[in-house]
């Protein structure tokens, strides 16, 4: 059964660097969140300042990592804590980025909606950009 914990930066990292397909760690963090199955780490997501500086106005967050082993729902679950923790703590957005080719079934399931393509130069031209309901 998943269950949601409480991560450092550190712990997320090390996760990240070890399962992640294609981002490295991150350099600092709002809040992590683990997702544990039997006891054992199979998510983590990695909230932070949003990378884009038109969008860092104080009250927006960003989810800068996400990663599991790829057990069933654990991206589900983690992309609804973290909607559910940025409202928490008076942010009014939570954005995070996929690439083109990811089709965000996880990110629908848990009241994501995808507002777009936006440009970016280093993924793609251009990559989804999404955002939860949950905070305002």
């Amino acid at each position: 059964m998943l269950s949601l914990v409480p991560v450092s930066l550190k712990t997320a990292n090390a996760f990240v660097a070890a399962h992640h397909r294609h981002h490295k760690p991150t350099g600092g963090h709002k809040f992590s969140i683990g997702c544990e199955c039997d006891g054992q780490l199979v998510g983590v997501v990695i909230a932070g300042r949003p990378v884009s500086r038109y969008l860092d106005d104080g009250r927006t967050l960003e989810v800068n990592r996400l990663c599991t082993t790829g057990e069933r729902n654990a991206c589900s679950m983690l992309y609804s804590a973290s909607a559910r923790a940025a409202k928490a703590m008076g942010y009014k957005k939570i954005i995070t980025y996929t690439l083109d080719t990811e089709p965000g079934v996880s990110l629908r399931a848990s009241g994501w909606t995808c507002m777009g393509l936006a440009g970016g130069k280093r993924w793609t031209d251009a990559v989804p950009l999404w955002t939860s309901a949950r905070p305002k």
